[in-house]
């Protein structure tokens, strides 16, 4: 996630809030900077303050759509009018929250932009004995945990979201990492085998396409 943000308090809460579910997230405090990381780098869900120095989140958001981006943006602001989140609304916002904002409520709704980009109407992914709860952060095998790790967690949730999709490994490294973080590409491969081995006996399957990245199906019974 990319959290545009220029009140460090509420950007530190928010961002430790969502660290602490299994997210990565990035931030930006003015608004010119944000649209100029935008226009090169990939995130699944954009948080957008309104009131930004350099540039308006409004006019954030229109640079964005007007470039055929269709991220999800959630509109984070305290203008509580009506002709407030209709501007927001028409510019292309997912959704809009008004601050103070309640923290299960900005997770849940996270969670609704995750599953409408993915396609899917339910919190709840199954495949065979497989399955994964994308609001507890939990995947199960035969209805045991399956003990995966934060990282693991979050590698299955991105290629769940992504399923018969190819990524490459930076792809996977920009949804895994934080720009401070820096992950070495070996790092996503030995990830990528743990959570392979850690799902074996499962349906789903981690496809390695060498020289192209990443691709995760459900194969057939049969």
């Amino acid at each position: 996630m990319l959290l545009v943000e220029d009140n460090d308090d509420l950007a530190e809460t928010i961002m430790d809030r969502l660290r602490a579910e299994g997210h990565s997230v990035d931030r930006e405090r003015d608004g010119e900077e944000a649209n100029a990381l935008l226009r090169h780098a990939g995130f699944d869900i954009v948080l957008l303050d309104v009131n930004l120095p350099g540039r308006s989140g409004y006019e954030v958001l229109r640079s964005l759509r007007s470039r055929g981006d269709d991220t999800p943006v959630m509109i984070l602001t305290a203008r509580s009018q009506i002709d407030d989140r209709v501007i927001g609304l028409d510019a292309g916002a997912d959704d809009y929250m008004v601050k103070p904002v309640d923290f299960r409520e900005l997770s849940a709704r996270c969670r609704v932009l995750a599953r409408r980009r993915a396609g899917s109407a339910s919190n709840l992914f199954a495949a065979g004995p497989l399955s994964f709860d994308r609001a507890a952060k939990r995947a199960t095998i035969h209805g045991r945990d399956a003990q995966l790790r934060a990282r693991e967690i979050q590698l299955l949730e991105i290629l769940i979201d992504n399923m018969g999709r190819m990524l490459t490994k930076e792809e996977v490294a920009d949804r895994l990492y934080t720009f401070e973080e820096t992950p070495s590409l070996n790092a996503v491969e030995q990830l990528v085998t743990r959570l392979r081995r850690r799902l074996e006996g499962t349906p789903l399957v981690i496809k390695t396409a060498r020289g192209l990245g990443y691709m995760a199906y459900v194969a057939d019974d049969d």
